[in-house]
C-alpha cells in the first residue's frame, strides 16, 4: 500500500529554521506557550489549581468510566485479533525492512519507555494496599483475608498487564505502518490520513499534536517531580539523609544532566545502551528477590499469581453493576486514563525504534512479552510483601503508609538490603533518565513536524524544559502544583480516548489494504 505523492505529508511542511533548531509551525510555539501558560496557572495558586485541576479528573473518570472501561477491552480484543489475523504479517517499513535493534535491546527499550519506573514502587504498593484496605478493596473482597490476597495480585496484575500494553500497542503500529510504509510524519496525526484526509495538514492536526506534545511533557514532568521525592524519601530511608527540597531538586537536576548526555549521544549510544543496563540491573534485584524469599516458594506463586489474574480478569474488566465505586474510579479508571494519556509519547516512542518488525511481532513482544515479564516481577515483589503484610513482618504487616518507602520496607526484611535499596535507587534514577530521554525525542519528532531526525539541540531544548517544570513545580508550588499537572494529564486521557478508538479503525482499514496489495 502507498500513498500517492500529491497526497503524502512532506515532514516539516510548515518548519521554521533557526537558532539550529527546526519548529514546525504552530506546533512549536503552540506546544510552548500552553506549557508556559499552564505553569504560571499552577504557581500562582497551587491549591485552588490543584483542586480544579482534581476535579476535572475526578469528573471525567466519573462520567466516562464506561467510555475508559470499554475502550481499554476493545485494545486488548484489537491486539490479539492483529495476531492471530493475516494482516499481521505486515512489516513495519515494507517487506524487504529489517529491524535496526537487537530483538534484547529492542524490548529494553520498550519496556523501559513503557511503566518499568511504576513497578518498582507499585509492585510492592499496591498488592499490600488492596489486602489492608488502604483505599478500598478490589470487588469489595474482605480486607486480610486469602480471597482478599487473591484478588490483590489479580487486580495488581490487571492494572500492569495486557490492557496498558494494549494501549501502547495500538498507538505504536498504527504510527509506525503510517510513518514507514505510507512515508507520512513520525506524529500522532498520521494516523489519521486515512480517516482525515488533507485536514490532519491543517488545525485539526495540529491540535492532535499540541495535545500529545502536552499530555507528554506533563506526563514526564509529573513524573520526575514525583519521582525525585520518592528517590529522596529511599535516600532517607537508606542513609538518613534528611528528605529536604534541596535533596529533591539536587535528584531532579542529577537525572536531567545524565538525560541530556544521553539525548546528546542519540538512540544508539543513549537510550538503548541505558535501557540495557536497566534491564540488566532489574534483573539482577527480581533474581535476587526470587531466591531470597525462596525459589520453590517462587516457582509455586508464579502459578498463583497466574491464576488470580485469570480469575478475576472478567470482572476486574466490567463496569457495570459495580459496588466497588470507590475503588474502581480510584484505581483502575484512573490507570486507564493515564496509560491513555501516555500513549502518544509511548507509542510513537515504540514506532521509532520498531521499524522492521511485523505487525505480529510488534504486538507480540509489546503485549504478550511485558505482561510475561510484570507477572515474574509482581511474583518476587508483590509476593514477598503479601507474604510480609500477611506475616506480620516488618512495617507492610500494618499497610501502606509511604508509598515511596514500601520497596524499601520490603527489602529491609530480605538479607543484603543495604545492597539491594542501592541498587533500587539506581534502577529508580536510570529508569528515569530512559523515560526522558525517548520522551525528548518523541515531542521533539512531533514539534519538527514528524522528522525522524532532528536536531540534537532541539532534544537538549525538551530534556532541559522537563526537568525546568519539575524543578519549578517543585520548588514553587510543592505537592500541590504537582498534583496539578499529573491531574490535567490524566484528564487529556478522556479525549485521547475517542482518539485511540478512532484511530484503531483507520488502522485496520489500512493494514487490510496492505495486507491484500
Amino acid at each position: 500500500m502507498s500513498v500517492p505523492q500529491s497526497l503524502a505529508l512532506e515532514p516539516g511542511i510548515d518548519n521554521k529554521q533557526f537558532w539550529g533548531m527546526d519548529f514546525h509551525n504552530p506546533v512549536f510555539p503552540f506546544s510552548a506557550g500552553l506549557i508556559v501558560l499552564f505553569i504560571i496557572y499552577a504557581l500562582t495558586d497551587p491549591t485552588q489549581a490543584s483542586a480544579q485541576m482534581v476535579a476535572a479528573r475526578t469528573w471525567a473518570i466519573e462520567h466516562f468510566d464506561w467510555l475508559f472501561m470499554f475502550a481499554g477491552n476493545a485494545f486488548v480484543l484489537f491486539c490479539i485479533a492483529l495476531i492471530l489475523l493475516p494482516v499481521g504479517k505486515v512489516r513495519l517499513g515494507g517487506a524487504n525492512a529489517r529491524p535496526e535493534y537487537s530483538t534484547v535491546s529492542w524490548f529494553a527499550m520498550l519496556f523501559a519507555a513503557g511503566m518499568g519506573i511504576g513497578l518498582m514502587f507499585w509492585s510492592v504498593a499496591e498488592p499490600v494496599a488492596y489486602y489492608t484496605d488502604w483505599y478500598g478493596t478490589p470487588l469489595n473482597t474482605p480486607a486480610r483475608t486469602p480471597e482478599g490476597a487473591s484478588a490483590a495480585m489479580g487486580a495488581t496484575m490487571f492494572h500492569w498487564g495486557l490492557h496498558p500494553w494494549a494501549i501502547y500497542a495500538v498507538v505504536a503500529v498504527a504510527i509506525g505502518f503510517f510513518t514507514f510504509n505510507l512515508g507520512l510524519p513520525l506524529s500522532l496525526r498520521a494516523a489519521f490520513f486515512p480517516l482525515l484526509g488533507y485536514k490532519v495538514r491543517g488545525w485539526v492536526g495540529h491540535l492532535i499534536d499540541i495535545i500529545a506534545v502536552l499530555a507528554t511533557i506533563f506526563g514526564l514532568a509529573t513524573s520526575l517531580g514525583l519521582g525525585a521525592t520518592q528517590a529522596a524519601s529511599g535516600l532517607h530511608f537508606l542513609t538518613g539523609a534528611d528528605n529536604t527540597l534541596e535533596l529533591q531538586i539536587t535528584i531532579i537536576i542529577v537525572v536531567t544532566g545524565i538525560t541530556l548526555f544521553s539525548v546528546w549521544r542519540g538512540i544508539d549510544g543513549g537510550v538503548k545502551l541505558l535501557s540495557n543496563i536497566n534491564l540488566a540491573l532489574a534483573t539482577t534485584l527480581m533474581v535476587f528477590v526470587a531466591f531470597a524469599g525462596g525459589i520453590v516458594t517462587y516457582v509455586s506463586n508464579l502459578g498463583t499469581t497466574a491464576s488470580d489474574y485469570a480469575a478475576h480478569l472478567f470482572q476486574l474488566s466490567n463496569w457495570i453493576g459495580r459496588d466497588d465505586t470507590s475503588w474502581f474510579h480510584g484505581w483502575t479508571v484512573f490507570y486507564w486514563a493515564w496509560w491513555i494519556s501516555w500513549s502518544p509519547f509511548v507509542g510513537i516512542f515504540i514506532a521509532r525504534v520498531s521499524k522492521g518488525r511485523t505487525v505480529r511481532e510488534m504486538v507480540t513482544a509489546v503485549l504478550i512479552v511485558p505482561t510475561i515479564v510484570t507477572l515474574l516481577w509482581m511474583t518476587a515483589f508483590g509476593g514477598n510483601a503479601l507474604a510480609q503484610s500477611i506475616g506480620g513482618v516488618g512495617e507492610l504487616a500494618n499497610g501502606i503508609g509511604d508509598v515511596s518507602l514500601s520497596l524499601f520496607q520490603m527489602l529491609a526484611n530480605l538479607p543484603m538490603s543495604a545492597v539491594t535499596s542501592t541498587l533500587a535507587i539506581t534502577l529508580v534514577l536510570v529508569f528515569f533518565v530512559t523515560s526522558a530521554d525517548s520522551g525528548a525525542l518523541v515531542i521533539d519528532c512531533i514539534t519538527a513536524g514528524g522528522k525522524v531526525d532532528a536536531p540534537r539541540g532541539q532534544k537538549v531544548f525538551w530534556a532541559c524544559l522537563v526537568g525546568i517544570i519539575a524543578a519549578i513545580l517543585l520548588s514553587a508550588g510543592g505537592q500541590n502544583a504537582l498534583n496539578a499537572l499529573q491531574a490535567g494529564a490524566v484528564a487529556t486521557g478522556l479525549p485521547f480516548t475517542v482518539v485511540l478508538l478512532v484511530m484503531m479503525v483507520g488502522l485496520y482499514k489500512a493494514l487490510h489494504q496492505a495486507h491484500h496489495v
